[in-house]
């Protein structure tokens, strides 16, 4: 040895090893390779931020130096914690979990690796950590012991092997209200905090692997990774395709607001894969009443009626995101695909496309090249545009004039930001047909021109979207012009094969047509997509019930929708109108007082002129009804 090849350095080291790798690998060669490189990208990333130095990668380890011991316990906390994070939307037999040992100590330096008693010790205080924990040197501990919000459990001197002396360990207890300071993959907040001085350098030997408990099935026969659904005990029957809910979700940031985020993400999900024809999809407004709930996946496809569920969770810091996902057989129990991606977030809607045409594969789906181009088209690459407009037609959905004026301004908002984006332009059309309907705005036919205008540009700057067809079609009706809306109709079913908007167009326009037994048929199927819908399918449900007679089974649809919004002017005036048919004159008055409290400028005459109704007797009928419930 040289004194130029070699050199000497006080040195932190991080030790673990994958346990039965070499049965991991027999078991299940794609699987465990996969998984292992995904957790090698993790930790070098995290490396990397917490201003370490990736040495080696060699087999299952990872080895990498660090400018403090600070650092080091850092980042081997912060990898503990988003590995566990990853390992929650995982079955506890396919858990990956790691034991990290920690030293402060002499190594040799050779060119870029690193040798000698301080890695040893490191390495043996991996087989002290527990599962998902970290073991530190006594040298280790001096170093952090006031420095980090953490606790310690000295667990005594321990004789390690081919080392003189007994080496005092120290478990650093990771808790989910440690406020350790972050950055993380991605750039996770660092907080301000003051780093030691350590005049030798310090590095972290990371030679991370799963302990015993890891990947259960190796060792013994696993149980079904989740509780099975039972096709006898499904809400509906299953259907002659693949079907999936896709639950919304869940937001790891740190910061609540990104909530939106994540169920902007997910939503995109659903709308892209309700454009393959030979999938069933359960709309957004179904699968979201999970949202913020520990719920079983047999519970959801029961409830559902569906063979497939799909989980994830969204982290958002900065300009990065990190996305996981699995996909599970609930009938079968198996996981039939996970991964997890971490990527900028100027590529989230790449993202978006990867992992819908993922999903497709998964479920054995083939596309052809027309379909695989509709499933991966976007309205827009500006993720804020996306969200506002998200927003936006929320507001509308809450049908009231508070929500009109919240969802133009809204959609104006983004239309500032992308302004070749179609659906805030939608959005602005179905308000002022809002606004006409019930007289919000000064001027009908201001309302009428402006909800004409922006859906046409709507419809020029992206002809492939079904909402702006749906949009289309209401206009059409508004117009009277029932054929056009009819058509418009069947454009969207055609671009959104299971979209449950697209069913409650349709059912909507043949209403409108006075074809009202097709309504009910097109309306129960966009109810079968989406078991918990929004008040309006259920309020138009309740007005082709109550147009074939079908009375009782009107005010069920009526009084659910209510429950969903209590100031819905048009369940309100259903239920008035319903109540007169069954001479139940007193219910039809309260209410008709509903539709005075929240609409004071109610007028019949108005709502009469504005009723497009294809058979004219039918509409005579609606407003004598009103009028006999007290309406002018």
């Amino acid at each position: 040895m040289t004194a130029e090849k070699f050199k000497r350095k006080l040195t932190a080291i991080l030790s673990a090893d994958v346990k039965s790798y070499s049965r991991l690998m027999g078991e299940d060669e794609e699987w465990t390779l996969r998984t292992l490189n995904a957790y090698k990208e993790v930790m070098g990333s995290l490396i990397q931020q917490y201003r370490g130095r990736v040495v080696g990668t060699a087999g299952d380890s990872v080895l990498a130096e660090f400018a403090s011991v600070v650092d080091a316990v850092q980042c081997a906390v912060e990898i503990q914690q988003v590995l566990r994070a990853r390992n929650a939307l995982l079955p506890e037999t396919r858990r990956m979990e790691f034991r990290i040992g920690i030293n402060l100590g002499d190594v040799i330096e050779e060119g870029d690796s690193i040798y000698g008693d301080g890695v040893n010790i490191a390495a043996r205080l991996e087989g002290l950590a527990e599962a998902g924990g970290i073991c530190i040197s006594g040298s280790a501990y001096e170093q952090i012991e006031n420095k980090l919000p953490l606790r310690y459990d000295y667990l005594g001197e321990h004789a390690v092997k081919n080392i003189a002396k007994p080496v005092r360990v120290y478990r650093a207890k990771i808790e989910p209200e440690a406020a350790v300071s972050r950055k993380g993959v991605g750039g996770w907040v660092e907080g301000k905090r003051k780093r030691p001085i350590v005049l030798a350098v310090v590095a972290v030997l990371i030679m991370l692997a799963a302990a015993v408990a890891v990947w259960q099935f190796v060792l013994r026969p696993s149980p079904p990774p989740v509780e099975v659904a039972s096709k006898e005990k499904m809400a509906f029957p299953l259907p002659d395709k693949p079907s999936i809910a896709v639950l919304p979700f869940v937001n790891m940031s740190e910061d609540p607001k990104q909530e939106f985020f994540s169920d902007g993400i997910t939503e995109e999900i659903i709308i892209a894969l309700s454009k393959v024809p030979r999938l069933f999809v359960i709309a957004r407004n179904s699968t979201f009443t999970y949202k913020g709930k520990p719920v079983k996946v047999k519970r959801v496809s029961e409830e559902l009626g569906v063979r497939y569920v799909l989980e994830g969770s969204v982290r958002k810091e900065g300009d990065k995101v990190r996305i996981t996902v699995q996909l599970i057989d609930a009938i079968s129990g198996n996981h039939v695909w996970a991964e997890r991606y971490d990527r900028d977030l100027k590529d989230i809607f790449a993202l978006q496309d990867e992992i819908t045409l993922k999903i497709i594969q998964a479920l054995q789906v083939k596309l052809t090249a027309g379909e695989q181009a509709r499933v991966t088209g976007k309205g827009t690459g500006n993720l804020n545009a996306y969200l506002k407009a998200l927003q936006a037609y929320e507001q509308f959905g809450r049908m009231n004039k508070q929500g009109s004026i919240m969802a133009k301004q809204l959609a104006k908002e983004a239309i500032a930001i992308d302004p070749q984006y179609a659906l805030p332009y939608t959005v602005i059309a179905y308000s002022h047909m809002l606004d006409l309907w019930f007289r919000f705005s000064e001027s009908p036919e201001e309302s009428m021109r402006m909800a004409v205008d922006t859906a046409q540009k709507a419809l020029a700057l992206d002809n492939s979207d079904p909402i702006t067809h749906v949009c289309f079609s209401g206009l059409y009706i508004m117009q009277r012009q029932h054929e056009k809306a009819i058509a418009s109709a069947e454009r969207a079913l055609e671009l959104s094969p299971s979209g449950a908007t697209a069913y409650m167009s349709m059912g909507t326009a043949l209403l409108y047509a006075c074809r009202f037994s097709e309504a009910i048929q097109h309306f129960e199927q966009a109810i079968r997509l989406n078991p918990f819908p929004a008040s309006g399918l259920m309020r138009n449900l309740g007005v082709a019930y109550r147009a074939v007679g079908r009375y009782e089974d009107a005010i069920v649809q009526y009084k659910k929708a209510l429950q969903l919004e209590p100031e819905d002017l048009f369940t309100h005036l259903g239920l008035a109108i319903t109540y007169i048919k069954l001479g139940r004159e007193k219910e039809a008055q309260a209410e008709a007082a509903e539709v005075l409290r929240t609409h004071p400028k109610f007028s019949l005459e108005h709502y009469a002129k504005t009723l497009p109704i294809k058979d004219q007797s039918f509409a005579d009928d609606t407003i004598a009804c009103l009028r006999q419930a007290g309406l002018k």
